[in-house]
């Protein structure tokens, strides 16, 4: 058993596409949270801003 886990750990570090994957998945998660904390703080002004153009035509 021991045998096993250490083949599955060494395999683990050595594939490094599984890597680039989570960080790639964080990167987006992190993208993501900003966009929403954006709309959540900005939302209101972006709405008149958005109104008063709308009004202009």
């Amino acid at each position: 058993m021991k045998k096993q886990w250490q083949s599955w750990k060494e395999r683990l570090w050595k594939e490094e596409w599984g890597a680039t994957a989570v960080e790639y998945g964080l990167l987006v998660a992190g993208i993501a949270i900003a966009i929403a904390a954006a709309v959540f703080l900005f939302g209101g002004r972006l709405r008149g801003v958005f109104q008063r153009l709308a009004g202009m035509f």
